[in-house]
């Protein structure tokens, strides 16, 4: 399962529970498989092809609700190429320090993944391991 942490310093020493599929925000206009695509675009800079098996959605705690899609592909996280945002850095200082939306990705076994994705995403996995076992030995 190929995870992304997220970065800038809020983020940069904190490990266990903090790692995501790559997602964010669409418009109305915007499917949710079409944003999905957009948004590794932009995270990992691949634009991911299918066939695509969908994963359903997840409620965060936060209360976003995160659509998944699973996605069999080719990565290489040294590759990552993330978009970046700007923030006041050190707080109250203000200067603006730009840093990546994601810093790192990493591929980790499903059962691994359970420990560092963030929990209210903990659903997809589990999804993923069911659709694996239904499709048996390749």
């Amino acid at each position: 399962m190929l995870l992304v942490h997220p970065g800038g310093p809020f983020w940069a020493k904190k490990d266990a529970g903090v790692w995501s599929i790559p997602k964010g925000e669409y418009a109305e206009s915007e499917t949710p498989l079409a944003a999905a695509r957009r948004e590794c675009a932009e995270e990992l800079g691949i634009a991911p092809q299918g066939p695509f098996t969908p994963l359903g959605e997840v409620r965060q705690a936060g209360g976003k609700i995160v659509t998944a899609f699973a996605v069999e592909q080719d990565f290489d996280p040294a590759a990552l190429v993330s978009n970046t945002f700007e923030l006041e850095w050190p707080p109250g200082s203000g200067r603006k320090a730009s840093f990546p939306e994601i810093d790192r990705a990493q591929w980790f076994p499903l059962d691994e993944a359970a420990g560092r994705i963030l929990p209210g995403q903990r659903p997809f996995l589990t999804r993923l391991a069911q659709i694996l076992d239904d499709q048996g030995p390749d």
